[in-house]
């Protein structure tokens, strides 16, 4: 009984980050996250979003020296994404397509996480899901480098949402996409639960 209770104590809920590459504030690609919080709140999960197009977060120089100190020497808002990103047990990425790939804000944030890159500050083993939407070409091509993404970075892919959608809001009349958004909420909230862990023979390095 007393280790049921201590159990009961210790757990903690499963935090989930949603990262909207999104420069248009409540757009269809916050529609779709909003949903996938939905889910994941189902589950007793903590949620937050954080839009990058509010904040200052400029793009990786080439310089190198986060291989050499483990830390990105650029002080901006990208400091606090990293805390924020560690933090989480999972993160969904969050894109419009424009121009048939991520904005410029998901990729400036994608190349910055490379300074992300010790044992004690790594996104390894965090659960990963992807959200995009787009007009016309280019769902795909975002999704693909996403996914990419994130297993160089040894996350845990959960499954993807892409929506065709041009207008304002036009998501919302997209039922079966909606649902599959709450879905992915469910579905990390559930993988993250498992406690996946790399084998250490097989961490990057």
């Amino acid at each position: 009984m007393i280790g049921a209770t201590m159990g009961a104590v210790e757990r903690r809920n499963m935090k989930l980050l949603g990262l909207s590459f999104s420069p248009r504030k409540n757009g269809n690609t916050e529609l779709l996250l909003d949903k996938v919080f939905s889910g994941a709140k189902l589950l007793k999960a903590e949620t937050e979003l954080y839009r990058v197009a509010d904040k200052d977060i400029k793009p990786c120089d080439g310089c190198g020296s986060c291989f050499k100190t483990g830390a990105c020497h650029i002080q901006d808002d990208m400091q606090q994404l990293y805390d924020r990103m560690l933090e989480a047990d999972g993160i969904v990425f969050g894109t419009p397509v424009y121009f048939y790939n991520m904005t410029a804000q998901g990729k400036a944030v994608i190349d910055r996480t490379i300074a992300l890159i010790r044992p004690d500050r790594s996104l390894t083993n965090k659960i990963g899901g992807i959200v995009v939407v787009g007009g016309s070409l280019g769902l795909i091509d975002a999704v693909k480098d996403l996914y990419f993404y994130m297993v160089t970075r040894q996350m845990l892919p959960a499954n993807f949402v892409a929506a065709y959608a041009a207008n304002e809001g036009d998501v919302k009349k997209l039922q079966k996409c909606m649902q599959a958004a709450e879905d992915l909420g469910k579905q990390m909230a559930q993988m993250a639960e498992k406690k996946f862990t790399y084998p250490e023979e097989f961490k990057a390095t």
